[in-house]
């Protein structure tokens, strides 16, 4: 969508950048917004699609819960460049910091102010030769009255849109639009189940996620690595060819061979069995993993144990393992895998079958 398009809009409440002209005599004070009620030239907030206000409103009242916000704040506000912060991760550019406030002084008639703007010296320098010549604060204002109710942050820009206001001129009102309120949004079910792999539950933080997956990653690597490196040692063995002087002849070894292959791969194939499938239903091996494990332990029983004693518990996928009953649900035929799929996502069979009803999968 493009700068001019209503990007959300839920609850009556959106966020405008407006833009003021810039006092330089002012040095670290900046009018942002003006009292009373304003409009842009161009008909706004009244042309904005989901607005149903004609103007915006700022009087001492929805003032003072500005200032009392900003005070209460630990951080100052940024003034960026052209409302980059607002657009980076759309168009993956920086967002370099021209400025920063934190205190704002309401003047009766005049308006609001900020009276302790920090400048980089480069963005001071673009005020001064005029590179930059407009402060564009970022509000939220209810969609319904046209009262300001936020103050998030501004920018430098060069669009000026709207006179009127003492040592300042309003401009420029890109129409971004946003709850005051951020709306909880529902998880993606593939993260929610990948939380669960990783032991985790959907209330986990950021932090906390990222950390799980990278030792999860981690110890991936290390494991691939393994697998990587016995892989090469069997492949050298393999084409390794044995002095005859210090063997027997291998007619004489071949029966031999044969009948230990033979009983090891009864007792050691009930052995992997066993500890595949504990490993499985403990939620310590991936069902993916699970024909590597085989492998694995047909050819080197002591690494599997290894590799399963080593490998963390995946509470998700405990009691997971692939089951054989088939069950029908309402008339919705539910094969294993997908009985299966619901236990991993943390569904009930009816759930689920509900769910292929109703979407007809």
């Amino acid at each position: 969508m493009d700068k001019k398009t209503l990007l959300k809009k839920r609850n009556g409440t959106a966020l405008a950048a407006l833009s003021l002209q810039i006092d330089v005599k002012a040095g670290k004070e900046i009018q942002l917004l003006p009292a009373g009620r304003f409009t842009a030239i161009d008909g706004r907030p009244a042309s904005m699609e989901g607005c149903n206000c004609t103007e915006w409103v700022l009087d001492a009242d929805n003032a003072q819960t500005l200032i009392a916000a900003a005070a209460a704040r630990g951080n100052p506000a940024v003034i960026d460049y052209d409302h980059q912060t607002l657009w980076k991760e759309k168009n993956g550019q920086p967002a370099p910091a021209a400025g920063w406030f934190k205190t704002l002084e309401w003047r009766d008639g005049v308006g609001l102010f900020a009276i302790d703007v920090e400048w980089t010296p480069a963005a001071a320098l673009a005020i001064e030769t005029s590179e930059y010549r407009f402060i564009s604060p970022v509000i939220n204002f209810d969609a319904n009255t046209g009262r300001i109710t936020k103050l998030t942050m501004a920018a430098l820009t060069n669009y000026a849109g709207i006179d009127g206001m003492q040592q300042a001129r309003l401009a420029a009102l890109s129409s971004h639009f946003f709850d005051d309120e951020e709306e909880e949004q529902p998880m993606n079910e593939l993260l929610a189940a990948l939380l669960k792999v990783l032991g985790l539950d959907d209330k986990a933080n950021e932090a906390t996620a990222l950390s799980a997956l990278n030792a999860f990653v981690i110890k991936a690597k290390e494991q691939q690595d393994s697998v990587t490196a016995l892989s090469a040692q069997l492949a050298s063995a393999g084409t390794t060819t044995p002095d005859p002087a210090k063997f027997v002849p291998i007619e004489a070894v071949n029966a031999l061979q044969t009948q230990l292959s033979a009983l090891a791969n009864q007792v050691n194939g009930s052995a992997v069995d066993k500890v595949v499938e504990a490993a499985l239903a403990a939620g310590k091996l991936l069902p993916a993993l699970e024909k590597w494990a085989r492998d694995l332990g047909t050819k080197d029983m002591a690494a599997l144990n290894a590799f399963i004693a080593t490998t963390p518990q995946i509470a998700a996928l405990a009691g997971t393992q692939t089951s054989t009953t088939k069950r029908e649900i309402d008339g919705v035929a539910l094969s294993a895998e997908e009985l299966d799929a619901a236990r991993l996502l943390g569904q009930t069979p009816e759930a689920y079958a509900a769910g292929k009803k109703k979407y007809g999968k």
